[in-house]
């Protein structure tokens, strides 16, 4: 097991993910979490629009609004297995939270905060509704590993640091798929990681959080794969407008030459640029993704 802060040199080189294990989440408190009514579906649901309210959805969910989530939200049972370590590369130390068991976990996913965010913000368990924790708990009970690194930029140079981790993944968890979510700037790096050959090679699926949109994506090998892909956005987002994300999804829905793509956009009416960290469903997520992986 590893330590605390622990320091690990990778020496493995990247290899073809492999998804042979039917991978199913298990349950935790998806009644609390689950989407509030649908205001309109298109394409068989892979469009929703969801009715997200601030006084429902903020208001009485939290205790403190914004802070700290009600206790019933919480299980603070992954702390237990919540460490923070680094990651050595070539020239690049990655400082990371790593919740889950790392040896041979079935799955992994991977949270990349946006602009002006470090490692703390997807580990937090009280804040945005208890989604973060719930992400945490799903993910351990089920046999994955969770990571949430700090990224300094989301140039090369962050797309560097993703690789060292993504790399890390594969030398600990030979054959676990990897989930990429991404929020808001932090969404340039899965872009930029869907035509990576060391990233996308390893991805089960992608997850944009108000983030941007990147038409390249349509050429990356990561659609050449049919890897999924889950478009999450409010309304009222003054930082990306969502009809950019939207045009995005209608686009590539109908790009694939194998048929219709495994591409969903789940749009919060009314909600603003942080909505989708706090509303997003990430059991359904997660099942749908691995259902359709590989």
């Amino acid at each position: 097991m590893l330590r605390p802060t622990a320091v690990i040199c990778l020496l493995a080189a990247m290899t073809t993910a492999v998804f042979g294990e039917s991978i199913s989440v298990r349950p935790h408190k998806d009644k609390l979490f689950a989407y509030p009514s649908v205001l309109e579906s298109q394409d068989g649901g892979a469009f929703l629009r969801i009715d997200y309210r601030k006084e429902r959805d903020i208001d009485r969910r939290d205790q403190v609004p914004q802070i700290r989530a009600h206790r019933n939200y919480v299980s603070l049972r992954p702390k237990r297995q919540q460490r923070a370590i680094t990651i050595r590369g070539s020239n690049i130390a990655v400082e990371a939270y790593e919740v889950g068991p790392s040896r041979k976990a079935r799955f992994a996913v991977i949270f990349i905060h946006g602009r002006g965010g470090d490692r703390r913000l997807g580990v937090k368990d009280w804040t945005f509704g208890g989604n973060f924790n719930r992400l945490k708990n799903l993910t351990v009970k089920s046999g994955g590993v969770y990571y949430a690194p700090t990224i300094p930029s989301f140039d090369g140079t962050g797309l560097n640091y993703l690789k060292t981790l993504v790399t890390y993944i594969r030398h600990t968890a030979p054959n676990a798929p990897v989930i990429l979510a991404c929020g808001s700037m932090g969404s340039r790096l899965c872009w930029k990681g869907s035509n990576d050959p060391g990233i996308s090679s390893r991805l089960a699926g992608i997850v944009i959080l108000g983030g941007t949109g990147d038409e390249a994506f349509l050429r990356s090998a990561a659609f050449h794969a049919g890897v999924p892909v889950l478009l999450a956005h409010g309304s009222l987002d003054t930082v990306y407008d969502w009809r950019g994300q939207h045009a995005l999804y209608r686009r590539v829905r109908y790009a694939s030459s194998e048929g219709i793509y495994p591409i969903r956009f789940v749009l919060f009416q009314t909600g603003s640029h942080g909505t989708p960290i706090r509303m997003v469903d990430w059991r359904e997520t997660l099942n749908w993704m691995f259902a359709n992986a590989g």
